[in-house]
């Protein structure tokens, strides 16, 4: 027996309906994974109203899961039966208590790594890899921007740019997210509604920043530019605001010659090889004890409709699992 939670139609929460599905077989190259525990991202929210679409319709959603191989199919020598593994990436269809995926996509957990962190860290921990690794590569020394420090991926930059000897700046929307990220290492926290770049400014005695990382996207687009230094570096990975409207590009020459990159993790993973180095350097900096990871919420994965309500309303911190 297999269950998923699916959508019929766009639109909100209420549309995500927990259904019996068949059971997958593996075909050439794909591996069965029941799964353990799955992850709930940001990016899920998007599939469900529509503003990611999906291949088609109904479909089930999620991109994050961690779990034990129960069969494989014709050519694998990915993974094995009985292995443990996890992964975060599409096709989407998460949100199931098994599902098929392509093996090449997998990545097998390591000893005194458990189910719940590897399906609470794969892509918000990877994001916040090749973020801080690959699309800028922060030095030591820097003083950098994180928005929404409070959340999943923003508490594991938050942590692993304090171990590479950045001075961190971080966004939130409250003060108990603002005492989270303290905790977790941010040296100044502002909270939304604070005039953003006028903060920055007095941070850094008025030498701006050489990057800012932005989640939250059409809110704090502007005033994220605003405090790059000339030739900063935007990075625009999320919308949890809403999309940015379309910008004339002429503001990036007249705020200094920015840079402006809006990254996603599948392009940074295309190749397994890059796959598996950005996941291995996730493990070793959270087996390190460098970041600690922060399962903050549990669902039912039937429940997860309620995972989404309280993720959209920002009561959420950390990451968040959704259990089989």
């Amino acid at each position: 027996m297999n269950h998923a939670i699916r959508i019929h139609e766009y639109g909100g929460p209420e549309k995500m309906v927990w259904e019996e599905v068949p059971l997958p077989h593996p075909k050439p190259g794909e591996a069965l994974v029941r799964h353990k525990a799955v992850g709930l991202n940001y990016i899920d929210v998007y599939f469900r109203t529509g503003l990611y679409k999906a291949p088609s319709l109904p479909t089930s959603i999620g991109m994050e899961g961690a779990g034990i191989v129960e069969a494989i199919g014709e050519g694998v020598t990915e993974v094995a039966v009985g292995d443990r593994v996890a992964y975060a990436s599409g096709p989407i269809g998460s949100y199931a208590e098994a599902r098929a995926m392509k093996a090449d996509r997998l990545v097998k957990i390591p000893e005194g790594v458990d189910f719940e962190q590897a399906a609470s860290m794969m892509l918000q921990g990877m994001t916040a890899q090749y973020l801080l690794r690959s699309t800028y590569r922060v030095k030591a020394g820097e003083t950098i921007l994180v928005h929404a420090a409070a959340g999943g991926v923003g508490l594991i930059m938050v942590q692993w740019a304090k171990a590479l000897g950045c001075t961190v700046i971080g966004t939130v929307s409250t003060e108990a997210k603002a005492k989270l990220a303290r905790d977790h290492g941010a040296d100044h926290v502002l909270l939304s509604g604070e005039d953003l770049p006028a903060a920055v400014k007095k941070i850094t005695g008025g030498a701006m920043l050489p990057v800012v990382y932005d989640s939250v996207g059409r809110d704090t687009f502007i005033p994220s530019l605003d405090c790059l230094a000339p030739l900063g570096t935007m990075v625009s990975f999320g919308n949890a605001s809403g999309a940015v409207p379309p910008i004339d590009i002429g503001i990036l020459a007249a705020k200094g010659s920015l840079y402006l990159t809006r990254p996603t993790l599948a392009s940074y993973t295309t190749k397994r090889s890059d796959l598996e180095a950005v996941a291995a350097d996730l493990f070793d900096v959270v087996k390190s004890g460098k970041v600690k990871l922060n399962v903050n919420q549990r669902y039912a994965l039937k429940d997860a409709a309620q995972g989404h309500i309280d993720l959209e309303a920002r009561k959420t911190t950390g990451s968040t699992i959704l259990l089989p």
